[in-house]
């Protein structure tokens, strides 16, 4: 198996261009090993598609598969780029959960930076009561839970994000993040990834705790947030609409081939 290991603020996977060949479960829990296998919060699967520039499925490093992940996608779109399969520098991209529009920021001829049209962000549940803090559900594509708080630099993540993930109020698991506003144009955002568990970016996620933030009236609609994660800093608009813009790096890491 040829692959390219990229990231995206530290949010790390390893993409593959070919479809996805049969159950992935146990592959991907050995790919995404540390010690073991090449070591990534992910595997992305690159293929053509009928409806777009390219498709992509992801599946996390405990082998579940998500239907979006946004860092996961700039790295698609530099894949495609930098290797020459889409040569524009606007494309489309297929997930599970639509056709995602991006636009590519290319330099010396390889991409530096994507904005990606994430869609529009909605409000599952407000005032969701946990011992760990009151959450906003949202969805961006996929299910997050943002929780605010004065501070999240010293909060036990490892604790409880996977007892939030395992709510039995939500049977399918959930995307945990603790924010702390820090003005009305910046957050600090940590997160609890379903299916990976603490990571050090999801672009998801910020998209979901700029649109938590602006539903609150704690930060302005239409004018850039800057969500600081662990691993940097994303820029998140979110207009009038409820719709949800995201920018921010990708980088390739290394590529090459691995025995199955």
């Amino acid at each position: 198996m040829r692959f390219t290991k990229m990231q995206g603020l530290g949010n790390d996977f390893m993409l593959v261009y070919s479809q996805v060949p049969g159950d992935m479960s146990p592959l991907c829990r050995r790919l995404c090993d540390r010690h073991f296998g090449i070591g990534a919060d992910g595997v992305i699967f690159v293929s053509p598609s009928w409806v777009a520039d390219a498709r992509m499925r992801i599946f996390n490093a405990d082998g579940s598969e998500a239907k979006m992940c946004g860092n996961g996608i700039r790295c698609v779109a530099k894949y495609l780029y930098d290797k020459g399969l889409v040569r524009q520098e606007a494309m489309t991209v297929e997930t599970l959960s639509g056709v995602k529009a991006l636009k590519l920021s290319v330099e010396r001829d390889r991409v530096r930076s994507v904005s990606v049209d994430m869609g529009a962000a909605r409000v599952e549940q407000d005032g969701v009561a946990l011992p760990e803090g009151t959450g906003m559900l949202i969805s961006v594509g996929n299910p997050h839970l943002v929780i605010f708080s004065d501070t999240v630099e010293d909060l036990p993540l490892s604790l409880w994000g996977p007892r939030i993930e395992s709510d039995p109020r939500f049977p399918d698991g959930v995307n945990v993040e603790f924010v702390q506003v820090l003005s009305p144009e910046k957050l600090r955002m940590r997160v609890w990834e379903r299916g990976c568990g603490v990571t050090l970016a999801c672009g998801t996620g910020a998209c979901a705790a700029a649109f938590a933030a602006v539903q609150a009236g704690l930060c302005p609609a239409g004018r850039p947030i800057e969500v600081v994660l662990d691993g940097g800093s994303l820029h998140i608009t979110v207009d009038a609409e409820g719709g949800v813009s995201m920018a921010g790096p990708a980088v390739t890491v290394f590529e090459g081939a691995m025995d199955l």
